[in-house]
């Protein structure tokens, strides 16, 4: 299962089930995806597919959602 926490432009911001514990967010675009760290600040973890560009659109959508993305992680995989 990977529930969507929301979703802006062409990017696609979710969670993968039974992943590794440290709080983090996938980015999904049509042209690749990539991964950003929460904890102790956004950085990115991997990506692939994606332009400079594109990356630093999709940091700045994870950065501008933080507490969102958070509080939707702790909702969905407890404290």
């Amino acid at each position: 299962m990977s529930p969507t926490v929301l979703r802006e432009g062409p990017f696609r911001l979710f969670f993968f089930s039974r992943e590794e514990p440290r709080m983090h967010v996938h980015v999904s675009h049509p042209d690749g995806e990539a991964k950003f760290w929460l904890v102790p600040h956004v950085a990115l973890a991997d990506a692939v597919g994606l332009t400079a560009r594109q990356l630093t659109e999709a940091q700045d959508i994870v950065e501008r959602h933080t507490r969102e993305i958070r509080d939707a992680w702790l909702r969905h995989f407890g404290p």
